[in-house]
């Protein structure tokens, strides 16, 4: 399984031992980005995002959690980010041109929803997306407790993917520990975000390397 840990759940009076940690042991770094309108929470900015370029060995993901995501495409690209999604709620009919600029800057480009959307929304993106973002927590606060109706979704979308013969990954992002992992694997997830559950343990890279055991 690949592990994504979470930066929201990191220490960030401490930041350069964590990415150190995660360069040694984790598959790729995610920035969960909050701009307080799309979500009621607001989280961390390029002054951090830009601190961080150049300083991790893994592909670094970026969760756009905004409206207008599309006006830090490029911002965002520059900052040496590799990976990154946006909100289907926030593209406003304008998902396929996300996409395409997001390849045109050299990223894979992944659309997120959240719980209450129907997964159904992202199978005309299938063979253009690069990843499929499901949410198992409403998008906003680390920390939340996994919707287990999120199996079903991850199922279902898997299914789908499969059937069209299209390589797409799935990645999972809420709520996500070594109690349901192993359900997420067979359910079809392809990549775990998982912050508190590394981060708040006493040894973080032994929860990511049996999260990558699943």
């Amino acid at each position: 399984m690949t592990v994504a840990p979470s930066l929201l759940s990191a220490d960030f009076l401490n930041l350069s031992k964590d990415v150190a940690m995660l360069n040694a042991n984790a598959d790729i770094a995610h920035l969960d980005i909050m701009d307080g309108v799309f979500v009621p929470n607001i989280s961390f900015g390029f002054s951090v995002v830009d601190a961080l370029k150049g300083k991790f060995d893994i592909p670094v993901d970026a969760h756009l959690m905004v409206v207008h995501p599309e006006r830090w495409f490029e911002r965002f690209a520059n900052a040496g980010v590799k990976m990154l999604s946006f909100h289907w709620e926030e593209s406003r009919g304008r998902t396929s041109e996300f996409i395409d600029r997001l390849h045109s800057l050299g990223l894979k480009a992944g659309i997120a929803i959240n719980p209450d959307i129907p997964v159904s929304r992202l199978y005309p993106y299938l063979g253009k997306a690069d990843y499929f973002l499901i949410m198992s927590v409403f998008a906003g606060f680390g920390g939340q407790s996994f919707i287990p109706g999120s199996l079903d979704r991850v199922s279902a979308l898997k299914r789908k993917i499969e059937a069209g013969g299209f390589r797409a990954a799935i990645e999972v992002d809420g709520g996500v520990n070594l109690s349901n992992a192993a359900d997420l694997a067979r359910a079809g997830a392809d990549i775990l975000v998982a912050g508190s559950a590394v981060f708040n343990a006493g040894d973080p890279a032994s929860v990511i390397r049996k999260l990558q055991a699943v």
